[in-house]
């Protein structure tokens, strides 16, 4: 991102600033200043960044997992398929932590290890999020 900046300063004869009330347009000059200033995030806040990317997509995958499943989603369909298995790579540490993994009613299921999953991964968001911010903080 770049940040421009236009400043136009007045001068009289003798080089010294003029007050907008004493000018005449004879004896004021006018310099057009610009300056180009590059603005990029820091380090810090790169990294920050990924930490939200990278876990944002894994909470959107788990919690896709979670509303097909109560939904009761056909698990023959491709797409339906391909977010079971991946969010299955998220969900399967949580796994085994609670008595049940699922709660089952009719044809519905809610996966009470993606639910888990879930809160745990929001969890470790949240830990590395403030890692990187007093890993970024300024002296």
């Amino acid at each position: 991102m770049t940040y421009q900046e236009r400043t136009v300063r007045r001068t009289d004869e003798t080089g010294d600033p003029v007050v907008a009330s004493s000018v005449t347009s004879n004896s004021v000059r006018s310099d057009i200043v610009d300056r180009q200033v590059a603005v990029s995030p820091s380090g810090g806040e790169v990294a920050r960044r990924m930490i939200v990317l990278i876990f944002g997509v894994i909470q959107i995958v788990i919690g896709l997992r979670i509303v097909l499943l109560v939904l009761d989603a056909r698990e023959a369909n491709g797409l339906v398929a391909f977010i079971l298995n991946v969010s299955q790579l998220f969900v399967a540490p949580f796994e085994g932590i609670f008595r049940t993994n699922a709660l089952t009613t009719g044809g519905s299921i809610l996966d009470i290890a993606a639910v888990v999953a879930l809160v745990g991964w929001t969890v470790l968001e949240v830990i590395l999020l403030w890692i990187a911010s007093v890993a970024r903080r300024e002296a």
